[in-house]
């Protein structure tokens, strides 16, 4: 009985031991191996885009996530975002540039260097890293430009010295960071400061030289066999050797509501956004009941004050914005010209220094600034014209309205009696004796009771007021 148990035992332990690689082939091919693109400005809807995707892929246990890049650029918040995002990741990253002819630059390079595999595809290219706030290389560093004797420009008396130390801190800031991530891949730190300092740029074979990255891919199903058996580091310290040689590719797209998220964030539809919502609330407050300006400026209003929010503004150039949208406002209503130009002076100003860094895809445009402009210069100058020739026009209603009014008697006792006049029938009163029937002109109007007279000879025959 004892050499059954032992024989079933050792069959089992066999059975087991020869399954197991099949089950574990079983598991990985099931795994999937996800994608997501990164076309254009890095934002707001670009972090949360990926956060989204990487949780995703945590979920549904994805093998690895290929994060394909075609950047210029972006905000640095959104930039950090994602590398935390990357770096904080249970999933392998691989990060790759392409299509052919696409970029990584600036935050763009940084995120390739965060993650765990970092490809390109031939005729593309990374650098230019610099951060864009400070407006190029400072003067002294390596790459700042030189004089016409051949020197670097030191101690420029039109940089102001907190310029300088301000820049030279975003400077460093972004050294420290790309260093830090090329060092923690296994990469090369002292080309990555200098695409920092110097805005360098490399191609993807260059690159693959100088161990920036670590492979070349023409494609994602060439560049899922090359990496196949590679040993990548997690979160943790956890080690994982991948198998994804003949995965799937799935492509993760963004919902709807980051496909809304990256066009309300644009800063040049959330300053429109913020300049159609103000007007239309105003128009709801000086027309109460028109319903459709009011509904249509509460939701333009709101989605810009999210985008503001989401994006790095500037509080003096919005409160300058707000105080030219005032002053044209007060100048519909109460006509002057200086109130008209400060107005619109305060909102070119506000507009111009909204928004806080420039970076690429996120720089507001000097057209849409000044077409917006112009249609408020213009609205304003038509509803003063329009007032100004309501003003200049004859009363149509009120007691200005009933004066010269020709009036039909229609009884008369005394000082007393009633008119026909405006469709309506009036009580009057009149020191004259009048008589049915006779024609009189409306004097003034007191008390809902109308003082009437004979008309003169030069109003009957002008045919009255």
């Amino acid at each position: 009985m004892r050499m059954v148990r032992a024989t079933l035992v050792a069959a089992i332990a066999a059975a087991v031991q020869f399954a197991s690689p099949a089950l574990l082939l079983a598991q990985e091919v099931g795994k999937p191996a996800l994608m997501i693109e990164i076309d254009g400005a890095i934002g707001p809807a670009t972090s949360r885009y990926v956060k989204e995707a990487l949780t995703t892929a945590g979920e549904r246990r994805a093998h690895v996530v290929i994060l394909r890049l075609n950047t210029p650029g972006g905000l640095a918040t959104s930039m950090r975002e994602i590398i935390a995002d990357v770096l904080g990741s249970s999933v392998p990253i691989i990060g790759y540039v392409a299509p052919p002819g696409a970029h990584a630059a600036s935050a763009g390079t940084y995120i390739l260097f965060a993650t765990h595999i970092a490809a390109m595809a031939p005729g593309t290219n990374l650098g230019a890293a610099t951060p864009v706030q400070i407006g190029g290389p400072l003067p002294g560093l390596p790459g700042s430009a030189p004089d016409k004797d051949g020197k670097d420009k030191k101690g420029d008396a039109q940089q102001p010295a907190l310029k300088d130390t301000m820049a030279a801190k975003a400077t460093n800031d972004a050294v420290a960071l790309i260093r830090s991530l090329a060092e923690l891949r296994g990469r090369n730190a002292d080309w990555a400061e200098k695409a920092v300092r110097e805005a360098a740029s490399l191609s993807a074979s260059a690159a693959l030289q100088m161990n920036v990255i670590d492979l070349v891919a023409r494609n994602p199903t060439e560049l899922l066999q090359l990496i196949d058996g590679r040993t990548v580091e997690l979160a943790g310290g956890d080690k994982r050797q991948l198998a994804t040689k003949g995965l799937t590719i799935e492509r993760l797209d963004p919902g709807w509501l980051i496909r809304l998220l990256s066009v309300i964030t644009n800063p040049n539809v959330a300053f429109i956004l913020l300049t159609v919502g103000i007007y239309g609330l105003i128009f709801e407050f000086s027309n109460p009941g028109a319903i459709a300006p009011g509904v249509i400026g509460t939701i333009c209003l709101l989605l810009g004050l999210y985008a503001l929010n989401m994006l790095p503004i500037n509080y003096t150039g919005l409160a300058l914005l707000l105080l030219g949208i005032a002053f044209l406002v007060v100048e519909i209503f109460n006509p002057t010209v200086v109130l008209g130009l400060g107005g619109v002076a305060a909102f070119l100003l506000g507009a111009a220094m909204l928004f806080k860094i420039e970076g690429p895809g996120y720089r507001l445009s000097w057209t849409v600034i000044i077409i917006m402009a112009a249609m408020i210069f213009s609205l304003t100058v038509l509803v003063l014209g329009s007032l100004w020739r309501a003003r200049k026009n004859p009363a149509r209603v009120g007691v200005q309205a009933m004066r010269g009014l020709p009036a039909e008697v229609l009884d008369w006792s005394g000082s007393e009696g009633h008119v026909f006049t405006h469709g309506e029938r009036w009580q009057a009163h009149g020191t004259e004796v009048l008589a049915p029937g006779e024609t009189v002109e409306v004097a003034d109007i007191r008390d809902l009771t109308l003082v009437v007279r004979r008309r003169s000879p030069r109003t009957a025959s002008g045919g009255g007021v």
